[in-house]
Parts: structure tokens; sequence; C-alpha cells
């Protein structure tokens, strides 16, 4: 049986106390390793921005957002290793929901939603 894949995005905040080419290194790393596992829809770079709160003692990560195609259990396995690699402060991953999904569910609550306020 063939495994569903579905579409997933990763947020990842990186360190930048060790400088660029090290957030650039740690970039690439993943960026390797989701293609190799995965099929690596786009990467949006947000570059060094300023963090609302200290995270390590540092004020400032650099971004990087990820959008994939993988099977089920591939992020588990890249937030395993987003945990024990250095230099990354933060990070997120979701299950993307196609637009076609999205509506269905916005409507479903709506109702809902309209008849608590009555």
């Amino acid at each position: 049986m063939e495994k569903m894949k579905e579409a997933y995005e990763s947020i990842l905040i990186v360190s930048c106390k060790n400088g660029d080419d090290a957030a650039a290194a740690v970039v690439g790393k993943f960026k390797k390793m989701i293609e190799d596992n995965a099929t690596l829809d786009s990467v949006e770079e947000w570059g060094k921005r300023k963090l609302a709160y200290l995270i390590n003692k540092e004020a400032e990560g650099y971004y990087v957002l990820f959008n994939f195609t993988a099977d089920a259990d591939f992020p588990a396995e890249l937030d395993r290793v987003y945990n024990i690699t250095d230099g990354v402060l933060r990070s997120l991953i979701v299950k993307r929901i196609e637009k076609s999904e999205a509506p269905a569910a916005a409507q479903e609550e709506a109702p809902e939603a309209a008849a608590d306020a009555e």
C-alpha cells in the first residue's frame, strides 16, 4: 500500500551569534535533508529579524520557511533533528490545509458561532 503524501510547512529560527555563514550552513543542511526525503515545494528565507523575546540570551534570529510534501512519518524525524542541532533556536512543523479544504471547515464553524451569539 502506497503511503499518503501530505503538504507541510516548517518555520525555523536559526541562531545568528556564530555569523551569517553558520546560519547559512544550518539552513543548507535542512534544505538538503528535506530534498532527500520529501518534495521541497519552496524555501522562503526571511532573513535576520528581531525576536519578540530573548531566546538563549539572543535578540535576533534568522528565519526560514520551508514548504514541502512528504510521507506522514518524515515530519517527526525532521523535528527530532531540529531539536538536536546546535544553532536552531525554535522550529515548528504544521500540516498545510489545502485551499479546497479550508472553506468547508470555516463554514462548519460559522453556524455554531452564530448560534452561540444568540
